[in-house]
This record gives C-alpha cells, structure tokens and sequence, in this order.
C-alpha cells in the first residue's frame, strides 16, 4: 500500500499520473492532504514548460482524496509518494507531515519525490549527504538541507537508496520505474 502526500495547487501530473499508474500495476494507493479527510477534494495546477524564465501555471483538476490524513501513520504503507506543485511550500510547514516523512525515512521505506516534492524532504531534514534531484529552482533548498543536488535532465530520475527523486512530470516514466523496483513489484505481462 502506497501513501500520498498531497494539498491544493499540487502539479496535476504529478499528482494524478502516479496515482492511477500505481494502481494500474496493482498497488493501493491512498491520497491524504493535512486537513482534509476521504471525499474532499484538492485543486491541481497544471505547470508547462513553454519557453519562458519558469514554469507557467493553469489551473488544473478538481482531485478527489481517498483517505484522511489524520488516521494515516508510516507502519501501514510499503511507500511514499510525494507530487510537486506549490502544495510542498506550505505543507512543509506542518509538523504532522514532516514528522510523517521522518517515520518512512527512519524505516526506510522507499519515497518518491518530484519537482518541488524535495523541499518537504529538506524541511524533514532527511537528504542530508544524499544525492536528490528536483526542479532546479529547489537545488538551494537541497543544498542548504546538507543534499547533492543532481542536476540531470527533466526526463530523468535519480535513485539514492530509499530516495528515489526527479526534476518534473516528464520523468514520470523513469521515476515510476525507479520506484516500483525500490518497492519489489514486479510488472509481467502475459
């Protein structure tokens, strides 16, 4: 069973990709947002890369939680999966979510993190001598946090033990991969 950090304005993608892929291959997946409970909704934004100095931001779906965060704890779930967005700016400041992030770190448990996800992983203070990848304008926060920010392409993802990380949503393939194998699933098709 996976567990899925999420809030309002987390990125679409990654939020709404990895909750049905995951599924797909057979894996439940739950979506928690701190002070939020089953059947509430969160709004997702959509972030592109269309030329520009950053991002740009539209407004994305309405996104239906399937579990409340207030009865979730680490020892219930295999994995962690944590979208970008701007949701991690403020979740990181909630210390029921960092104190979460910890529980699956210090279990080692695999954690999926992705463009702006990281920064819950620096506030968790959990990266420390640790390569990670994120949206390059996280490489500050991954450094000061103690990490080796790594730098590779957007469609790429980086494994450092439990961590499994990337720059954005057109690493899906690449970070889903990396994190399904950290979880010992095995895909046959047949």
């Amino acid at each position: 069973m996976i567990l899925m950090l999420v809030g309002d304005f987390a990125e679409d993608y990654e939020t709404m990709v990895p909750f049905q892929a995951l599924q797909m291959v057979g894996l439940t997946v739950h979506a928690v947002c701190p002070g939020k409970q089953a059947g509430d909704h969160i709004a997702t934004a959509i972030h592109d890369f269309e030329g520009h100095q950053t991002y740009t931001e539209k407004p994305g779906h309405r996104f239906t939680l399937n579990a409340g965060f207030d009865t979730v704890s680490a020892d219930q779930y295999d994995g962690l999966v944590i979208p970008g967005g701007r949701a991690p700016e403020y979740l990181r400041l909630d210390p029921r979510v960092l104190s979460l992030i910890r529980a699956f770190a210090e279990a080692n448990k695999p954690i999926a993190a992705v463009c702006h996800g990281p920064q819950l992983l620096a506030a968790a203070g959990v990266i420390g001598g640790r390569t990670v990848s994120a949206y390059p304008a996280c490489a500050p926060e991954v450094a000061l946090a103690g990490g080796r920010y790594a730098e590779i392409a957007i469609d790429g993802a980086v494994a450092d033990g439990n961590l499994i990380t990337a720059p954005a949503w057109p690493a899906h393939p690449a970070w889903l991969a990396r994190f399904i194998a950290a979880l010992g699933v095995r895909i046959s098709l047949g």
